[in-house]
């Protein structure tokens, strides 16, 4: 049970040492030591819990507050599992291999980055699934830039990029109903308000992608590797347009409003049926790819590094570094510690700039502390509703600036749901592509321009507001 005076928030001082200890414990073990995240949030952890107990919380408590964390992340941790088991099937069958190969003859290096953002924005749009786009032609357009030796963490950018610009804008993705259902606001209305920031950012995002491209295309790349490589997945797979029917599959199914988790299971079993068709594998060997993943051995170093990945096993490190991080936002949620910081930013709040800047503020540290898009959307939308009411901003404004904020900056975490899931997918750190995601850095910086000079910011009319959003 909670002491007595649990309703007493915790003082910010007090309540600020976790979070104080969470970055200097990560930066001083991934900057100085190369360490994993992982033992930093855990040691961070124990400096919350400590505190919580000093305030007069009960383990079982704290307990609860963990486990009622990690239960909001358990539909994330299935499907990055189901995402591992897809990678290794479609490795296994060729499907990844083939369009590894078409993105080899059809993408040229000096395009190549601006080429991946748009096909991701095009997917991701008609989809309104970042996570499937990544998992999908994501993971391709990796396996191509490895063989144009273009830089990952160029290209995980430009992916990350394009994949949540759809994402944003799509009505059928569930962070764009989320963030007006929490603020109040109308969806179609949301989703026309997002476009001030949304298409800017975007624009400056491929603007940017092109001159890198047009750098990396003076350095020149080696055709005669882009061909040994082509050459190699063509001997080792039977590559026929007919594999493209497993993620066409998937597209399909998501456009339907199926579900993320049994889309991508579908698109895993008919990429096993087609594997065991057109690559000739066993039942066996398909088996062992769903839980170890493919390993190849051709002899060939590049296409051996590119094509074994895959499999349940390899989602052991990002589903360990979930469990994590939820733990420590359990914590500071369930003592009131967090809610104690943001109570602090909205006693400062009053004018318009102050308002989106904290806004925007709040929604970073939620994936930062808590860590989860969907908490990073629900609770800012929540404590700022009010702020924006009595400033008489459209509740549109506070929509927006949950997505500019909330949705964009959570794959920019490594121990965020979304960070995990796009190193998981892509195998590329986070803060190594986190330079190179310019869309999903340039939003946030927009949206507070907007707010300081009045750019876009709709009054409030009595016509924009709803009076019971859903939760």
């Amino acid at each position: 049970m909670p002491p007595p005076d649990s309703e007493k928030l915790p003082r910010l001082s007090i309540a600020l040492i976790p979070v104080y200890a969470l970055i200097a414990l990560l930066y001083g073990a991934i900057r100085y030591l190369d360490a994993s995240p992982h033992i930093p949030i855990i040691l961070a952890c124990s400096a919350a819990g400590l505190i919580a107990l000093y305030l007069g919380y009960t383990w079982k408590h704290l307990l609860d507050s963990i486990v009622k964390s990690i239960s909001i992340a358990l539909p994330s941790i299935l499907i990055l599992l189901a995402i591992g088991i897809l990678i290794g099937v479609w490795v296994a069958s060729g499907i990844v291999p083939l369009m590894i190969d078409y993105g080899l003859k059809l993408l040229s290096p000096t395009y190549f980055l601006v080429a991946s953002c748009l096909i991701c924005s095009v997917v991701s749009l008609a989809t309104g699934s970042s996570w499937s786009t990544i998992a999908t032609v994501g993971v391709a357009l990796i396996g191509a830039a490895q063989g144009l030796d273009i830089s990952l963490p160029m290209v995980a950018g430009a992916i990350v990029s394009g994949s949540y610009f759809g994402d944003k804008l799509s009505p059928l993705s569930e962070t764009t109903n989320l963030a007006p259902a929490v603020a109040g606001s109308e969806l179609f209305e949301h989703i026309k308000h997002m476009l001030y920031t949304t298409i800017p950012s975007m624009l400056i995002a491929l603007t940017l992608y092109l001159v890198l491209g047009l750098y990396y295309n003076a350095n020149g790349t080696d055709i005669e590797k882009v061909h040994a490589l082509s050459a190699s997945l063509h001997e080792q797979f039977n590559l026929t347009p007919l594999l493209l029917l497993a993620p066409i599959s998937i597209l399909v199914l998501i456009a339907f409003k199926i579900p993320a988790l049994p889309a991508i299971l579908a698109g895993a079993l008919f990429g096993g049926i087609f594997g065991m068709w057109i690559q000739e594998i066993t039942i066996g060997e398909m088996l062992t790819a769903m839980q170890y993943g493919y390993v190849s051995e051709t002899g060939n170093a590049q296409t051996d590094q590119l094509l074994s990945r895959g499999g349940m096993s390899s989602m052991e490190y990002t589903i360990s570094l979930v469990l994590c991080s939820m733990s420590f936002g359990g914590l500071m949620e369930g003592t009131g510690m967090l809610k104690s910081i943001v109570q602090s930013l909205l006693n400062t709040t009053h004018k318009t700039g102050r308002i989106v800047a904290s806004t925007v503020a709040t929604c970073i540290g939620m994936n930062i502390i808590v860590p989860d898009q969907y908490l990073s959307i629900i609770m800012p939308g929540r404590m700022y509703k009010s702020a924006f009411k009595k400033a008489k901003l459209a509740p549109k404004n506070l929509s927006r600036c949950l997505e500019d904020a909330g949705t964009l900056t959570s794959p920019l975490i490594p121990w965020n749901t979304c960070g995990a899931w796009v190193l998981g997918a892509l195998m590329v750190d986070p803060f190594v592509y986190l330079p190179f995601a310019f869309l999903n850095l340039i939003s946030p910086i927009l949206s507070v321009i907007y707010g300081y000079t009045g750019w876009t910011m709709t009054p409030e009319l009595k016509t924009d507001s709803i009076e019971e959003p859903v939760q």
